[in-house]
């Protein structure tokens, strides 16, 4: 898991979006937003009180394809991740539901 973006962007000059004090069911869509808002080669830091790993496969299904995303600090109290969008955003493409004439 150590898909890489823009290395000029360094853990000091990100943003930070801290999430522990933050009820679990609202963290993901939360981390979802700001992911959405970031543009190609931007970045963001998430600290978690625990490994967000399944957020990375998460990311990684709804944005294949342009998700970064580095371990800074594992633990065992906090987990700091660079997060960062690697490629242009796409549109969601919408699968017809019967054939298009």
């Amino acid at each position: 898991m150590s898909d890489t973006t823009d290395a000029t962007n360094t853990a000091d000059t990100l943003t930070t979006l801290d999430v522990r004090e933050i009820p679990p069911t609202e963290r993901p869509p939360l981390i979802f937003r700001r992911f959405d808002a970031l543009r190609e080669d931007e970045a963001f830091v998430l600290v978690n009180d625990h490994d967000p790993r399944p957020l990375y496969f998460q990311l990684n299904f709804e944005y294949n394809g342009q998700v970064g995303w580095d371990y800074l600090e594992q633990g065992p109290t906090v987990w700091r991740v660079r997060v960062g969008r690697t490629a242009p955003s796409h549109k969601q493409r919408s699968i017809p539901l019967r054939p298009v004439d």
